[in-house]
Parts: structure tokens; sequence; C-alpha cells
């Protein structure tokens, strides 16, 4: 790959072909090798093995050091991923076999050794990837079985990796990697050890084809029982769903049947009753809500988010992000956001305007920071800790460069652009029913009605529809589980819009029908419910499903997901509000307004 997208002088446009294109090309290499050619093999990085976030560079820990470490070029999503290649100490040429190869003689430290016994006892594991495909190994073994004083226990490390290549012609096709548990270095006193570090090599013959080498690591998660549990989880929402929405949907339809007919009678009639419920409140259902520039803020916003996340999906089903195709999701996450700015600004302004909103500018401004300003903040802290553990998640200030121009020249324009278009489209706001000039009074109303446990009754069945998912991705990006049924993902996906978008309509129609007209905070408010759920379901994992632990993995697992559950609330939000406009319109479009 020749881009070096960390020079930061190069012209944006320049910058996002050439993201792009390593994003998706990363991990698909198709290089052809000659005998005895040497194999290109970089040492990507160490760590804990239960704390995905937490990982070091290879060489941190005392292993055979070259002379000259030589560093491989990277694409934007690599860095973001926390992937920093170097060139391994190991020396794989095609085909040829290699028994108890020396890789170096080294007198460990007591300092050295005091390191590889911290490692191994946190379970490090090392990271390689060698044409491409990745190989994992624990560095080590800790011996605690019947010991209960920690003082006791044995810890050794492992200096005999044994290589184990298919290959089919002249491509290679699947590696595999051992730890000879003959070969021990016991590193449990603080006591200087000559080691020497040996490999060996074994290649063999395969008809596997190139084209299905990479289906080694998707099999895991399409194994028949995971896939069970997957249709399971599925089933079980779409039943949840339809009894719970067509149980609403019944109670609803006789409802507004019934007003409808009452409101059908004759004008004579419609005059000598009195107006109750949805229809007496006519006049203040469509007056704007508070904060009117926030407001669109969000919506637009939400609707930038939905946008993202469908073209991430398409990328997902033609195959884009196939597993360890490094940092081609965060290639894409950065660069699609950047260009669909100009959807948030045309949104919020439009809509803002159209809410008879004056300062559009400032509106445009609090749009382009309602979710890059608390997404920075996380960044800046969660950074400065990861810079101050010398862990690989701490980004080079070239990368940060690279993404503040991004933002710069790239994401800023497109939303003032949007924003411009959004001024001058002079679309006016759609209520079937005038406004009056003074606002009704809202009658108080049971402890149940208020916002917040109406919240919790919205974000829940949403919630329940999609749980059981929520294991197996949060097992994929907090774990080591490789996730790839994207199909069944965006399934799921919809379904949670359907959920979301129809229990946000109910809601909204029972609060009108109490005659609560200020139902405009309430229906975005409730749509993105589930986003605090999503939340909830952190603490859950962190705590009952997981074994991450230490600051650093804390702060990064719940910084980032605060921000990602905080994409949902304007993503899912968005979605609840523009059903309940589209409901609110449709009722009040039938009935005859004075």
């Amino acid at each position: 790959m020749g881009c070096r997208v960390l020079d930061p002088t190069m012209s944006v446009v320049l910058l996002l072909l050439c993201v792009g294109v390593t994003g998706v090309l990363s991990g698909a290499s198709d290089h052809r090798y000659k005998p005895d050619e040497t194999v290109p093999l970089y040492a990507n990085k160490v760590g804990p093995f239960h704390n995905p976030s937490e990982t070091y560079r290879y060489f941190d820990l005392p292993f055979c050091t070259p002379e000259h470490v030589k560093e491989k070029r990277e694409a934007l999503g690599e860095v973001l991923n926390g992937d920093r290649l170097v060139e391994a100490p190991y020396k794989l040429e095609f085909r040829v076999d290699h028994d108890s190869k020396s890789v170096c003689r080294k007198k460990l430290s007591k300092e050295d050794v005091a390191k590889f016994r911290g490692a191994v006892d946190k379970d490090y594991y090392f990271q390689m990837y060698f044409d491409d495909l990745p190989l994992w190994g624990f560095i080590g073994k800790a011996d605690k079985e019947g010991k209960s004083d920690p003082s006791e226990n044995k810890y050794f490390l492992y200096r005999h990796i044994h290589f184990e290549v298919l290959y089919n012609n002249d491509r290679v096709i699947e590696i595999n990697v051992q730890t000879d548990p003959a070969a021990l270095v016991d590193v449990t006193e603080d006591r200087e050890v000559e080691v020497e570090f040996l490999y060996s090599t074994k290649w063999k013959e395969t008809v596997i084809p190139f084209e299905r080498r990479m289906e080694k690591y998707s099999k895991s998660s399409s194994l028949p029982h995971h896939l069970e549990v997957h249709w399971f989880s599925i089933i079980n929402s779409c039943v949840t769903v339809l009894l719970l929405t067509g149980f609403l949907a019944t109670i609803l339809m006789r409802v507004l049947k019934n007003d409808f007919v009452k409101y059908a009678h004759d004008e004579e009639s419609a005059e000598d009753q009195e107006e109750s419920g949805w229809k007496y409140i006519h006049g203040d259902v469509f007056r704007f809500p508070k904060h009117k520039s926030l407001f669109a803020a969000c919506l637009g916003t939400g609707t930038q988010l939905f946008t993202l996340t469908i073209f991430i999906f398409i990328l997902a089903l033609v195959g884009v992000f196939y597993p360890y195709n490094r940092g081609a999701l965060f290639t894409a996450l950065v660069v699609i956001y950047a260009l669909t700015s100009g959807i948030a600004g045309y949104t919020a302004t439009s809509f803002y305007l159209q809410l008879e909103g004056t300062n559009w500018v400032r509106n445009l401004i609090l749009t382009g920071c309602l979710f890059c300003g608390p997404l920075f903040l996380t960044f800046c802290f969660l950074n400065t800790v990861a810079i101050a553990y010398s862990a690989t998640a701490a980004l080079p200030f070239g990368t940060i460069l690279v993404i503040l121009l991004i933002w710069t020249l790239v994401t800023f324009p497109l939303l003032v652009l949007g924003g411009v278009a959004g001024k001058n489209s002079k679309v006016e706001f759609q209520a079937p029913c005038r406004t009056t000039k003074y606002p009704r009074e809202v009658p108080p109303m049971p402890w149940y009605r208020h916002t917040i446990p109406q919240m919790a009754m919205a974000g829940f069945l949403p919630f329940s529809a999609i749980y059981i998912e929520l294991y197996y991705i949060f097992a994929s990006v907090w774990g080591h589980r490789i996730y790839t049924i994207y199909s069944i993902l965006f399934i799921v996906f919809i379904i949670l819009l359907i959920v979301t978008a129809f229990i946000t309509v109910a809601l909204t129609y029972f609060q009108l029908a109490a005659e609560d007209h200020e139902w405009w905070w309430r229906a975005y408010l409730c749509g993105g419910s589930t986003g605090f759920f999503v939340y909830g379901y952190c603490l859950y994992y962190y705590y009952a499903r997981s074994d991450m632990s230490g600051f650093m993995q804390t702060s990064f697992f719940f910084g980032y997901m605060a921000c990602i559950c905080y994409a949902f609330f304007l993503l899912l939000g968005m979605i609840g509000f523009r059903a309940s406009l589209l409901f609110v319109r449709h009722i009040y479009k039938s009935i005859k307004c004075e």
C-alpha cells in the first residue's frame, strides 16, 4: 500500500481516496511468492487478553529487538484501531522449513524479568500479521493451581514458537502458531536469566483456494448453534413485536375509529357536542416546541447518523468488513460521517426555519457541535489516559491533525453548504390546523404520564427486541469474538426502527388524548430512550459478562459506549419524532377543525 495518510500536507481529496481505498483493501494481500522469498511478518501489539482496549507495542516487552525497527505504513482506520505494525524478528521464507532456528540469545535483566512476569500474570497475548493473515499466541503461562497464596505462583515465558503455514501453489492460505510447552523460562523470581529465543517453520500444501482463505475467521460466528441463537433472537423479537404492536394497533385503531365516527357527524351535531380528548387541543397541537434551535439540531444530527448507519450496513452487506480487514470500519465511519454532514445541515436549518427560527447560523453551529462536541471531549480525556499508559490507543499527533483537517476542510464546509441549501429551500411547516394565539393550559397528569415514566415505557419494548443480539455485538467489539452475520443484524435494526416508531406513536396518541399538547420533545425523548437502556446493559455486561478491569479499560468502555448510546438516542429520537409527526398530521387532517 503506497498511501501515507499520516502526512498532514496532503490535500483532503487525496486523503479521502487514500483512506477509502486502503481501508477497503487492507488485509486483502494477493501477493504471489517465489521459493525462498521472504514473506512479510509484522508484529502488531501485545496486551491483557481480557482488556481489548489496553494494548501496547510489541517491543514494549523485552523481546529480541532488531537493530533497526521498521514500521509499516498504516491507513487512518488502522491507526484508529490501535494497530502499530513493525517487522517481526522472525524470518519466514516461502516453502522453507526451519527447525529450532535461533532468533537471538539475550540476557534478561531483573527489570526485564519483572516485565515478563507482570505480562504473564495478566494473560498477555501477542498479535502478528503474516501476509495480512492474523495470528495470536500467549507469551507465557502461570501455574496457579492449588496455591492459595499468590506468592507461591510460578510464572513461565515461552521461548520457542512454531509456525505452521499452508500454501496453494505460490500463495499463502493459512497460518497457525503454537508455543512449545517444553521450552519454558522461569520468570518467577527477580534475577538475571540467559534466554535463547527460537522458532520453527513448517510448510504444508493445501487445496483451499486463495479466495476462501478468510473463511476460517468467520466460521466461529456462523456455526449452527450460533445461527440458531441468532434466528431464535429474531423470531423472539418478531413474535414480541407482532403481539405487542398488534395489541396496541388494535386498541389505537378502534379508539381512533370511534373518534372519527364521532367527529364525522354533520355540522349541527358537531356544534352541539362538547369537544374533548385529542380534538379538543387542535389549536395547540402544532404549537412549536420550546428550544426550537436545539430541537432542530437534534433532528438534523439524528438524520445524519441514520444515513451513516444505512451506508455502513450497505458496505457490510456487500462484504467490505470481512474479518480482520484492518481499520476498514473506522475508515468508513470517519469518511462517511464527514461526507454526510451536509444532510445534518440541510435538515436542521430547513426545519429550524419551518419553526420560524431566526438565527439559523447559530443553529448550524449547534448542529455541527451537538455530536462532535461530546465525542471530541471524550476522545481528549481517553487519549490522555492512553498516553499516560503508553498504550497504542493513543493517537499520534499526525493522525489527530488528519482528523482535524477532515473536519475543517470537509465536514464543516459540507455542513455549511447543507445549511445554505436548507435556508434557500423555503419550505413551510405543514399544519392541517391553525394554531391559537395563546396556549391552552395542560391539565394535571398522574405520575405515570410524566416524561421519565413515559421514556421508561417507550425504551423497554425496543430494547427487548434487540438485547439478545447486543451480547454478540459487545463480545465482538469488546472481546475477541468475530461478528460477520450482518444480514441478521440488519433485520434486527429494522425491527428496532419499527418498534421505536410504533411505541412512540402510541404514547403520543395517549398523550394527546389526555389533552397534553406538548408532545414534540416528549416524542423525541421517548423515541431515543432506548439509548439509556443500552447504556444500562453496558453496566450489566461489564460486571456480569466480561473480565475487563483496570482504569484504562473501564474508562474506554464506558466513555466510548456513552458516545455510542448518545448516537443511538439522537438517531432513534429522530425516528420516533418523525413517525409521531406523520401520525399527528394524519389524524388532524381526517377531522374538520374549526
